[in-house]
């Protein structure tokens, strides 16, 4: 009964030291994760339990996350863990309370400052781990850290001002820094002393005391100026201004800012007094000085106006009225810097007046002169304010355009043809004048204007090839066919001299009986060094330098040489045909030229047949219709080249009564399968047979196009069909055994 009841009270007490200790436990988990710190217990150098906020602390979702890990890894370094246990071990083992601050290492890897607060669980037996309290402190640290350099600042500033300050509480000053107490001659201290000593018991008076009266007065915000008295007794003018240090709470005082102006207000005074002296003595001598003055003026005046007109006629040109070389340079080069410093572009136009020579040439240089003048005037009127229109001289002029791409040079250029347009009044002479023009953009075509304005000078020598009145911009591709132009001329100067030219010969074929009428000829130029050069490439070489004139004269002679010599050989009927280039047919001395060579071969006039393009009178249609008829008095045939490529019209076609029409290839090449084509050669064909003109079809290759062009009447033809050019002696044995031509038409006739 008795071992009954004790084991009944043995129980009961168990069952209430369990219910203690689930509430103890319920008590302490509540307090871990309501604790505003991080709590942990470590043990064997690892976390065995922690709160929360210790888990959110080192960057885990949950106290379940930082269960296990290695207190090692919270520290900055192995090296820092270790320091922190020697220097907690001491305190930790006497059952103290250790506390540090030390930096620790979030689980992302970045530092902090943490306040840590350690304690053995027991003492007498550290393995069974401790207890930690963890704080962030990182904001604070460096919240601290700001307001110490903060206040660093402000005391360096305070300390080394080169203008007075002092701090002023309570109406009497706090500290003052050591500039204002040396500016009154005293040291900071003994100045604050005597200051806030009262006056009965001062041995002398404080300088501060006026602006004592002055802060009584302005309610902490005053600007103005103060007189100080030094130690010594010299006064001291000072700029004051004073704020309160806080305007919300005026408790914290006012400070006060003071420049010494002493020797600023004494250099007035003695300006001003030297001022007076001044005006007094030009008083006094302005009425013996008048006339001299006004004489004077004069002369600076007439001085200035013939410096102005130096400079003017240094930098402008005297008929436009434009920049000139010189400014242009000037301007270019402040341009192409500023373009450098802000990457902005930057292009130069270079724009040559097509055939303006012919202006001066045929009306004279004074309706040359106001023409260029309009045209200047034009010129300026499409471009920007900021851009530069500038005259190099004769007919060329340069456009630099600050801040333009390659859109804005085009749309400048595509401005500059549209105003061309609208023809120019000189007199009663009404004239049109198109531009040719190149482009060149900074930086990739030239650093420096005279690059740029090379490079664009290029670009229009291009424009010129391609058919004129346009633009074109720069390319390195451009460069070389320059340089290759340049070596062109320089060999081509020499080449008659070395007998580098010859006359190659294509045979044109009468549809009608499928004989040889005539030969083309054509000039051909093998040089000792660059090998063979094709027509396309040397040809407007020579026009452009002006060599055109001596070749077409030897093409002329040795062409009609060679016909002499086939008439004699027994081809009495071959004509020759030979093309004109524009500047030799504008040359007036033209047609005695061609009736002297004429009359030395004795050779026929209606043997020689002269190809023009249609461009040689697109400009003066008044003068190349006298060239025609003096050429067709001596009897000489004048066909047109390459038709339907060029500028011709009706009009034209019908003033100048040409003999023939040469259809270009470009039109026959696609006969084949070239609807377009066949209508434009079968309406040319149509039109000359109307104005009694014959027809020749140029670069006839197959049987196909030579059907179409018999089927449409054309009277004659030329090409590979028949025979590629060939120098003089194969042409003279192809005469000699050639048969007629036999069309498929003319074959079917005879096997009839």
């Amino acid at each position: 009964m008795s071992l009954t009841l004790d084991a009944v009270q043995q129980s009961s007490r168990l069952a209430t030291a369990h219910a203690d200790l689930e509430r103890l436990l319920r008590e302490q988990q509540t307090l871990l994760d309501s604790a505003g710190v991080g709590i942990a217990f470590i043990k064997h150098r690892v976390v065995a339990r922690c709160n929360h906020h210790f888990a959110k602390i080192f960057g885990f979702a949950h106290s379940q996350q930082a269960i296990g890990i290695s207190s090692t890894t919270l520290h900055a370094s192995r090296e820092d863990f270790k320091a922190l246990g020697r220097a907690a071990v001491d305190s930790l083992i006497d059952g103290k309370t250790f506390k540090t601050e030390r930096r620790l290492r979030r689980r992302s890897g970045h530092l902090f400052w943490a306040s840590l607060t350690g304690h053995l669980i027991n003492p007498t037996a550290p393995q069974e781990g401790s207890i930690w309290i963890i704080d962030d402190i990182d904001e604070e640290c460096r919240r601290k850290a700001l307001l110490t350099a903060t206040l660093r600042e402000k005391q360096l500033l305070f300390e080394t001002a080169a203008v007075g300050i002092v701090y002023w509480r309570r109406g009497t000053p706090s500290r003052c820094n050591p500039h204002l107490a040396s500016m009154l001659g005293y040291e900071a201290e003994e100045l604050i002393q005597l200051a806030n000593v009262p006056a009965t018991l001062r041995h002398a008076t404080s300088p501060l005391e006026v602006l004592s009266e002055v802060a009584a007065s302005s309610h902490g915000n005053f600007e103005g100026e103060i007189t100080l008295r030094h130690k010594q007794g010299q006064l001291i003018e000072c700029e004051a201004r004073s704020r309160w240090v806080d305007p919300l709470d005026h408790s914290q005082g006012e400070v006060w800012i003071l420049v010494d102006i002493t020797e600023r207000k004494h250099i007035q005074a003695i300006l001003t007094q030297t001022q007076a002296e001044l005006e007094s003595l030009v008083h006094e001598r302005t009425n013996e000085l008048s006339v001299t003055i006004q004489t004077l003026h004069q002369e600076v005046e007439d001085r200035k106006r013939v410096q102005e007109r130096i400079h003017w006629m240094a930098h402008y040109d005297p008929l436009t009225g434009l920049p000139n070389r010189a400014l242009l340079a000037e301007r270019s080069k402040a341009a192409i810097a500023t373009a450098q410093a802000n990457s902005s572009p930057l292009a130069v136009i270079f724009l040559d007046l097509d055939r303006f020579k012919h202006v001066n040439d045929s009306l004279g240089h004074k309706v040359g002169d106001a023409l260029l003048e309009q045209i200047a005037k034009r010129l300026r009127a499409v471009v920007r304010e900021k851009d530069t229109v500038a005259r190099l001289g004769g007919d060329e002029f340069v456009l630099l355009l600050p801040g333009a791409n390659a859109q804005g040079a085009a749309r400048v250029a595509g401005k500059l043809q549209e105003a061309s347009r609208q023809p120019y009044q000189i007199g009663h002479h009404e004239l049109s004048m198109a531009p040719s023009m190149g482009i060149a953009l900074f930086p990739q075509d030239g650093q420096d204007i005279d690059s740029l304005t090379q490079s664009a000078d290029v670009a229009m020598y291009h424009a010129k090839l391609e058919g004129r009145n346009t633009y074109r911009f720069f390319t390195p591709q451009m460069h070389a066919k320059s340089v290759r132009a340049l070596q062109l001329e320089n060999a081509m100067r020499r080449a008659l001299e070395r007998n580098e030219f010859t006359l190659h010969y294509q045979p044109q074929i009468c549809l009608h009986t499928g004989e040889i009428r005539s030969v083309e000829a054509l000039l051909r130029w093998q040089q000792a060094e660059l090998g063979a050069i094709s027509p396309a490439e040397f040809i407007p070489v020579a026009e452009d330098s002006g060599q055109i004139l001596q070749i077409g004269e030897w093409v002329l002679k040795n062409a009609i040489a060679q016909l002499q010599a086939w008439h004699q050989a027994g081809f009495p009927h071959l004509k020759v045909a030979v093309n004109l280039s524009a500047i030799q047919f504008h040359q007036p001395q033209l047609p005695e030229l061609v009736g002297r060579i004429l009359q030395e071969s004795d050779i026929p006039a209606t043997a020689l047949e002269l190809e023009l393009t249609e461009g040689v009178a697109v400009h003066d249609p008044q003068a190349a219709t006298q060239t025609m008829d003096a050429l067709r008095e001596r009897g000489v045939w004048l066909s047109m080249d390459d038709f339907g490529t060029g500028y011709s019209s009706l009009s034209q076609l019908k003033r100048f009564q040409i003999y023939k029409l040469k259809i270009d290839q470009s039109f026959v090449h696609d006969l084949d399968h070239d609807s377009n084509d066949r209508a434009i050669v079968s309406a040319i064909i149509r039109m000359a047979q109307a104005l009694g003109m014959q027809t020749t079809a140029e670069g006839v290759e197959t049987a196909a196009q030579l059907e179409f062009l018999r089927e449409q009447g054309c009277d004659e033809a030329q090409g590979y069909l028949f025979s590629r050019p060939l120098p003089a002696p194969q042409i003279h044995a192809l005469l000699s055994s050639y048969q007629p031509w036999i069309t498929p038409q003319a074959s079917n006739t005879q096997a009839r």
